[in-house]
């Protein structure tokens, strides 16, 4: 079955912005930092949904019990695991604001457009103590209720901004005393040799299948590889941003 999709980022869709799944849905009442609207149950034996609907409750949110052919009429994803809400959507941040924060840990996708390794990047980032990351506004994935899914929540906490281009805010962070790290097989240094980690940095990936612009990699400041010590020669670009995250989480905490 094809994956429908919902509104991007900043743009809303029928009545607002689709969240969908148990995580997700959780996140999104805890993190409190959006509105939200509705939120339809489907009838299930599950716990985790009388709890998450009690707490909807709680928050003054309408919760609607809804039967689960009506429900994956609402939904845009395949499995919206007996929830879906309606939330206003998500507002972007200025890159300028997310380079200037003291303690920069930002992660660029330079053209990654599968929904399923943006969510799970987004999702890696948080949990590494990422401070934000940027998304190119063209010729990529954009935040869907497919990529809200696939966060599981991590993208209620996490400051997203959007860019013309990608190589242009690698511009925009060396005026800002940002370094930046491309990621690409080829690179000068591992990322666990990165004299850098404890500085104000962007690491920066490239899209599936192609890597790097060429231009991306031009400019920025460092090229890092990941050490391969298996028989697999290379990793998806979500497999690569989860190592790479959690090695600089690792030597932030290091040099504390």
């Amino acid at each position: 079955m094809t994956q429908r999709r919902g509104a991007p980022l900043g743009a809303p869709g029928v009545g607002g912005e689709r969240v969908e799944g148990r995580r997700a849905v959780t996140e999104l009442l805890t993190a409190g930092r959006r509105r939200v609207r509705t939120v339809w149950v489907a009838p299930g034996r599950s716990a985790d949904l009388a709890e998450l609907a009690d707490d909807a409750t709680r928050r003054g949110v309408p919760v609607r019990h809804v039967t689960r052919d009506e429900l994956d009429e609402l939904s845009t994803t395949e499995a919206p695991q007996g929830v879906v809400a309606d939330a206003d959507p998500i507002e972007p941040v200025a890159v300028d604001a997310l380079l200037a924060a003291p303690d920069a840990f930002l992660v660029a996708l330079d053209g990654v457009t599968d929904p399923q390794n943006l969510g799970a990047i987004v999702r890696t980032a948080e949990a590494a103590g990422a401070t934000g990351i940027v998304l190119p506004r063209h010729r990529a994935a954009r935040i869907t209720p497919a990529v809200t899914k696939a966060a599981a929540g991590a993208i209620e906490y996490l400051p997203i901004a959007t860019a013309a281009g990608i190589p242009a805010v690698i511009i925009q962070a060396g005026r800002a005393d940002v370094w930046t790290i491309g990621l690409d097989a080829d690179g000068d240094v591992t990322v666990d040799e990165l004299a850098v980690a404890d500085r104000p940095l962007m690491l920066v990936f490239g899209a599936e299948g192609r890597g790097l612009s060429r231009l991306a990699r031009e400019r920025c400041d460092v090229v890092a590889r990941i050490p391969m010590r298996g028989h697999v020669a290379s990793l998806n670009v979500g497999a690569a941003a989860a190592i790479a995250c959690a090695t600089v989480a690792r030597l932030r905490t290091a040099s504390l």
